[in-house]
């Protein structure tokens, strides 16, 4: 979860938004924006990606059987 906290942070000061601006464009509350930034493990993965479509990015269940073929 860092990577993601580290990334949704980053990617928020490259934009100059604070977290309460931010979480208003992205339509979540602020905080969920708190939360990813955080690290919380506990997180809805459609307000997670709502965060993400802000970067054009979005997170998806990945099938562990596909990934060792």
């Amino acid at each position: 979860m860092n990577q993601l906290a580290d990334f949704v942070k980053e990617r928020r000061k490259q934009v100059n938004l604070t977290q309460e601006e931010f979480a208003d464009r992205a339509g979540v509350a602020l905080t969920v924006v708190r939360k990813i930034e955080q690290g919380k493990t506990n997180l809805n993965m459609e307000k997670v990606n709502l965060v993400l479509r802000m970067f054009g990015h979005e997170l998806a269940p990945v099938n562990s059987k596909a990934m060792h073929k």
